[in-house]
């Protein structure tokens, strides 16, 4: 798999991807969503999960280069998640926080959602963003998406309130 937009490229994680992964995921303030950073045996086992979903699914979290540059600086795609009691599809973004208020979040979930629409034939695309997020809120937004719902994560030992975003095929900016 393998997207582009204009300043972007989205493509499989690999393990040579480990040192800019680390650098998203070991970073408290990046992953205050999830309660905080990763370890090593986490972000390792983050790694094999989106790759298990490449080979289950033939989607995940896709690598996000520059491709000024060839940088990974985020990560940003598609997983099966459980909303409000149902399994759905989810677009999801996590960046390095050198690379945030640039854009490049939205960028890579506008290209992930055309994805979701064309390829896959989804009829929604959902987000879930804690209620804390506001920068996320903000990317599901721009994609069209409105609150569906609220619903609680129970994560790392905390109850995390959740906000349901989606957007209906029809619904999407064609662009």
């Amino acid at each position: 798999m393998h997207l582009e937009t204009s300043r972007l490229r989205l493509r499989e994680m690999t393990t040579a991807d480990l040192p800019p992964l680390r650098a998203i995921l070991q970073d408290d303030e990046a992953m205050s969503a999830y309660e905080g950073a990763f370890d090593e045996a986490m972000t390792l086992s983050w790694l094999d999960g989106m790759q298990r979903r490449y080979r289950e699914d033939g989607f995940g979290l896709w690598a996000v280069d520059l491709r000024s540059t060839g940088a990974m600086i985020g990560q940003c795609g598609l997983t099966t998640q459980r909303i409000m009691d149902a399994e759905v599809l989810e677009v999801g973004y996590l960046f390095n926080r050198a690379h945030w208020h640039r854009g490049y979040a939205v960028e890579a979930a506008r290209a992930a959602q055309r994805y979701a629409f064309a390829e896959l034939g989804a009829d929604r695309l959902w987000a879930q963003v804690r209620d804390t997020n506001i920068a996320s809120m903000n990317v599901a937004i721009r994609l069209g998406m409105t609150v569906r719902g609220r619903f609680t994560k129970h994560y790392r030992g905390v109850d995390m309130p959740h906000l349901a975003f989606a957007v209906d095929r029809g619904d999407a900016e064609p662009h």
